[in-house]
């Protein structure tokens, strides 16, 4: 018998002993456990039947509900990424550089994001970006 359907065991005795006892209280000083305790036990027996007796770890079940599907991860591969890489984009520094290339060139506008973002990456882009009024 492994230490889990141990612990079963005995929170099955007492919900048993419980019953027996029409006592509550009682039968969780004999046992050692909280009447909290008993209740969320009992709660578990009732839904789950012995399966909910065996504890078990918190966490999630089954894939992370953001994941995508096997075949939709290998298709991908790569994807952004290596898009970013064949054109030198790896890093958030290249790309700022970039957006700054692109801005001068297109004569596009910037959110405020972006203009804080170049300005932190680049004091001297304050100095080169003229607004258009």
């Amino acid at each position: 018998m492994t230490t889990a359907e141990k612990v079963a065991s005995r929170k099955l005795s007492m919900v048993q002993l419980a019953s027996e006892l029409g006592n509550v209280s009682n039968a969780c000083k004999v046992i050692g456990y909280s009447r909290q305790q008993f209740y969320e036990i009992r709660r578990n027996y009732q839904t789950y039947g012995s399966e909910g007796l065996i504890d078990r770890l918190p966490g999630a079940r089954g894939p992370h509900p953001s994941s995508v599907s096997a075949e939709v991860e290998t298709a991908a591969s790569g994807g952004v990424r290596g898009v970013w890489q064949r054109h030198g984009l790896l890093t958030n520094h290249d790309r700022l550089l970039r957006l700054e290339k692109s801005t001068a060139e297109l004569q596009i506008t910037l959110s405020d994001e972006q203009v804080r973002l170049l300005e932190r990456l680049s004091p001297e882009f304050r100095d080169r970006h003229i607004e258009a009024p």
